[in-house]
C-alpha cells in the first residue's frame, strides 16, 4: 500500500491495471507483427517523427523506397506492391504507436502521483516506467538485426523484447495486487516453490520466443512425436548440450515442447502439495493456475498441429499472458516482501 488515502489508492489502481490491459494488447498486437513478418517494415528508429503514419501517396512510396533497400525485400519479399506493403507497414506503425502511447499513459499519471506521494514510495514505480523506456530502445536493436545481412531479426533479441514486455507487465500486476489484494494466509509455501514455477515459465516464454522467431513451429507438425520418432531424427541428441542448439529449429521445437511437460509435471506436485496439506486459501490460485497451463499446453499442441497458423498461434501468445498473471498472483500470494 502506498498511502493511507483510500481516493489517492483507488486512482492508481485503476491507473495500473489499464496499464495492464493496455501492454497486454501491446504483446498481442507486437505477436502478430512476428507472425505476418511485419516487423521489418518500418526501417527507422523514428522516436518522434514516426508518431503519424504516412499521410500521402508521397509518404507511402518513401517509406516503400527504404524497405526495398533492406535483405528482407530483395531476397524474400521483392514481388511485393506497394498496397501489400501497406499491410505489413500498418501493423509495425500501430505496435510502435502503442509503445508510445503505453510511455505516455505511464509518464504523465505518474508524474500526477509523485506530487500526491512521496517520491521515495514510488521508486519501484519509477523503475517500471525506466523498464519502459528500455524496452523502446531494446525495440530497435532487436529490428536494427534484421536490416543487414539477414531477412528475420534476431531471434536472441526477439525473445529478449519479449522477456522484458512480461517483466514489464509481471511489475505492474504485482504492485496492483498490493493495493488490492490481502496476504493474511496462515498457511504458505515456501516462496522458492512458486518463485522457481515462475522462473520456468518465464523460461518458457523466452524459448516460445525462439521457436517464432526462427519459424520453428512450421516444422515437424505432430504430436506427441516429432515426426515418427520421440527426439528429431535430422538431429543428435548430442548437439542439444551446445550452445549452437538454441539457434537449430528442430532442437528449440523439442526444448519448447519438454519444458511444457516439465512445467505441467511441476504444476501437479505443487497441487498435490497443497491440497495434501489442505491450503485452503490457495486452493482458488492453484485451480486457475492449472486452468491456464492446460489452455496454454492444449493452444501448443493446436498451434504445432496446424502449423503455427496465424490465429491459433496468437492465442497461444493471448493466453500465456493469463498463464504469466496467474503464476504472478500464485505467487504474490506466498510471498511476504513488496
Amino acid at each position: 500500500m502506498y498511502t493511507t488515502n483510500t481516493e489517492i489508492n483507488n486512482q492508481l489502481s485503476i491507473w495500473l491495471i489499464v496499464m495492464f490491459w493496455i501492454i497486454s494488447f501491446m504483446i498481442i498486437v507486437g505477436g502478430l507483427t512476428r507472425l505476418t513478418d511485419s516487423g521489418l517494415s518500418i526501417t527507422e528508429w523514428e522516436l518522434f517523427s514516426g508518431f503519424f503514419p504516412p499521410l500521402n501517396q508521397n509518404d507511402w512510396i518513401v517509406y516503400f523506397n527504404l524497405y526495398k533497400q533492406i535483405p528482407e525485400f530483395k531476397l524474400q519479399n521483392y514481388n511485393m506492391t506497394l498496397s501489400e506493403f501497406k499491410v505489413i507497414f500498418w501493423w509495425e506503425w500501430v505496435h510502435r504507436f502503442l509503445g508510445r502511447l503505453i510511455g505516455l499513459g505511464y509518464l504523465i499519471p505518474l508524474i500526477y502521483f509523485s506530487f500526491k506521494i512521496k517520491i521515495t514510495k514510488l521508486f519501484n514505480l519509477y523503475f517500471i516506467f525506466f523498464l519502459i523506456c528500455f524496452q523502446g530502445f531494446i525495440g530497435w536493436y532487436m529490428v536494427s538485426s534484421g536490416l543487414v545481412d539477414r531477412v528475420d531479426v534476431s531471434h536472441f533479441r526477439l525473445s529478449l523484447h519479449l522477456f522484458v514486455a512480461f517483466l514489464i507487465l509481471s511489475l505492474i500486476y504485482w504492485n496492483y495486487l498490493k493495493i488490492n489484494i490481502s496476504r493474511k494466509i496462515t498457511n504458505k509455501l515456501n516462496v522458492f516453490i512458486p518463485l522457481f514455477f515462475l522462473i520456468l515459465v518465464f523460461l518458457q516464454i523466452s524459448i516460445g520466443a525462439f521457436v517464432s522467431g526462427m519459424d520453428a513451429g512450421k516444422i515437424y507438425n505432430s504430436w506427441p512425436l516429432m515426426g515418427d520418432t520421440y527426439f528429431p531424427n535430422d538431429n543428435n541428441i548430442n548437439n542439444l548440450f551446445e550452445f549452437a542448439a538454441l539457434s537449430d529449429p528442430s532442437l528449440v521445437q523439442f526444448i519448447h515442447r519438454n519444458l511444457a511437460y516439465l512445467i505441467g509435471i511441476f504444476y501437479i506436485l505443487i497441487f498435490y502439495k497443497i491440497y495434501r496439506n489442505k491450503m485452503y486459501d490457495l486452493y482458488k490460485s492453484i485451480n486457475y493456475l492449472g486452468i491456464f497451463i492446460i489452455l496454454q499446453i492444449i493452444l501448443g499442441i493446436f498451434t504445432v498441429l496446424y502449423g503455427a497458423q496465424i490465429y491459433v498461434a496468437s492465442m497461444h501468445q493471448i493466453s500465456s499472458i493469463f498463464l504469466v498473471s496467474s503464476c504472478i498472483y500464485f505467487f504474490y500470494l506466498n510471498t511476504k516482501f513488496n
